[in-house]
Formats: C-alpha cells, structure tokens, sequence
C-alpha cells in the first residue's frame, strides 16, 4: 500500500514538473508591450492580436537590444 501511494506521488510529481516546465516555455516565448498612460492606466498589448501590436512588440524588442 505504502509502495503504491509512493509511486503515485512521484508520478504526480513529475507530471507537476513538466507541465510547470512546459507553460513557462511557451508563456517566455510570447512577445508583449506594457503601455502606462498618465491616468494611471495601463494597456497589455501582445504580438499576436494585430498589425499595430506586431510593429510595437518589435519596436521594443528593437530597443532591449539596443539599451543591452
């Protein structure tokens, strides 16, 4: 009994792991721009919703690489 109980956590462990692993990948990958406004408001823009997000996101990517 003991055996089994060990064997489903270590499962349950590493299937915990690799899914953890595997949305941190795909959320690293995708591009977003922060826009904050006078008002205190803030705008989350990511590369995949329109043109306009698109050149912005590559326009930031642009200057990370310079300002690095």
């Amino acid at each position: 009994m003991a055996r089994g109980r060990f064997f489903f956590g270590f499962m349950l462990s590493i299937a915990s792991a690799l899914g953890l692993t595997w949305l941190l990948r795909r959320i690293r990958h995708q591009a977003r721009v922060e826009l904050y406004f006078d008002d205190g408001s803030m705008l989350a823009v990511n590369n995949k919703t329109s043109e306009l997000s698109r050149k912005l996101t590559a326009m930031g990517d642009e200057l990370v690489k310079k300002a690095l």
